[in-house]
């Protein structure tokens, strides 16, 4: 399979379906942040974080992926893909469920920081929020899955989660924001 087609050279690209649209397209940013944030959790991986951790953050990135290719693809083609689905939320809102049952109780907002995988987690979190403001903004132009829209907001709190989760495991304290 050869890397570069020469399709994309003028500025556009083709969704899942064979619609061509400009690469500017929301729908594009929203599928494009999504990978951004894949790529940030693989970052992450590689500072090797808790056992528990990386295996979770393993099978979010193969659901982002999943995520990538709903996005990639209009509701209004008969095109067979798997899209997010409820069993992907509830995956998370369990672990979420699990970590809350480990971790001190949260009594401040927490800077983010600690260790380096847990500071890369916080940073995906952010990417996370900006994926799912995009995602909401194409959904103001085209429709995209409620689930679509869902699963990244979980996402983001399982993040947050997991990043103190991993703080947590390291034997590293959250450091508290306490205001003036």
């Amino acid at each position: 399979m050869k890397i570069y087609t020469k399709k994309g050279d003028r500025g556009t690209t083709s969704l899942f379906g064979g619609q061509t649209v400009s690469k500017s397209a929301s729908r594009i940013d929203a599928y494009g942040t999504v990978d951004e944030l894949n790529s940030l959790l693989g970052v992450i991986r590689a500072f090797e974080p808790n056992e528990l951790v990386d295996d979770w953050l393993n099978t979010v990135q193969h659901q982002l992926f999943v995520l990538g290719a709903d996005l990639a693809t209009p509701h209004s083609k008969e095109t067979r893909i798997d899209r997010i689905s409820e069993h992907e939320i509830t995956f998370l809102e369990k672990l979420i469920d699990r970590m809350e049952t480990e971790l001190p109780p949260l009594k401040n907002f927490v800077l983010p920081g600690g260790t380096k995988a847990s500071a890369s987690i916080h940073h995906s979190r952010t990417v996370c929020r900006r994926a799912e403001r995009i995602t909401v903004a194409c959904n103001d132009e085209e429709y995209i899955s409620e689930l679509a829209i869902k699963y990244l907001n979980r996402l983001s709190d399982f993040l947050f989660m997991l990043a103190r989760f991993e703080n947590f495991k390291s034997g590293k304290e959250d450091t508290p924001w306490i205001p003036n």
